[in-house]
């Protein structure tokens, strides 16, 4: 099993869940034993490589700034990389620009995916059930990229992959141990950044730096 044979299924459930006239966002960064795979909700259209015209690399937060801010902040960005990112419009990133972002990631080491994958028009609030549709084929994807370290955003998506009731506010820095299909994680529940959590960005920044620090 591969990445890319999971991309099936995701696009299946991207006409089920997601904007008919969007595709979905897969994931993107160090693919093998990332030091850090980070987890969020689910993409929206301002992701402009959910664009069916987008024929490059279709991973999280393409033509978006805020999220970048975040990966700067914590040393998982390059300075020459953040800085074109914050020159250029989000319409104006290019494929060869979303690869040149992206092989900065890798070569931090750090793997970036949304836990649902149905791209919608806005940030729309999804329902638990749709998120819970797409746990087992996360389960698939961390099973296949192995990393060290995950970190959940949010109460929402924290919850589901923990699959028990999580408040961020309530276990900052609070390691879970779970098991998929044999294989051991580390998890880790930080606030959610960007959009309305933007006001917690800071927080998350203390937190993450605070986990790359535990190792």
């Amino acid at each position: 099993m591969k990445l890319k044979d999971l991309a099936k299924e995701y696009d299946k459930l991207q006409k089920k869940y997601g904007a008919k006239e969007l595709d979905s966002i897969y994931n993107g960064g160090c693919a093998i034993n990332p030091e850090i795979c980070f987890v969020f909700m689910n993409p929206t259209g301002r992701n402009i490589a959910s664009s069916k015209e987008w024929k490059g690399l279709k991973a999280p937060w393409i033509g978006t700034k805020n999220i970048w801010d975040l990966f700067f902040k914590i040393n998982l960005l390059d300075n020459d990389i953040y800085e074109k990112i914050r020159a250029i419009k989000g319409s104006e990133w290019t494929e060869e620009f979303a690869e040149e972002v992206y092989d900065n990631v890798k070569k931090h080491k750090y793997f970036i995916t949304n836990l649902g994958k149905c791209t919608q028009i806005d940030a729309r609030e999804l329902p638990d059930s749709i998120y819970k549709e797409y746990l087992e084929l996360f389960k698939q994807e961390i099973n296949i990229v192995k990393p060290k370290v995950i970190i959940l955003f949010g109460n929402q998506v924290s919850s589901i992959v923990l699959e028990e009731k999580i408040s961020v506010s309530q276990v900052r820095k609070k390691c879970f141990e779970k098991e998929i299909n044999g294989n051991k994680y580390k998890f880790y529940s930080v606030y959610y950044p960007v959009g309305n959590g933007r006001f917690n960005i800071d927080k998350a920044i203390e937190d993450i730096k605070w986990i790359i620090d535990k190792g």
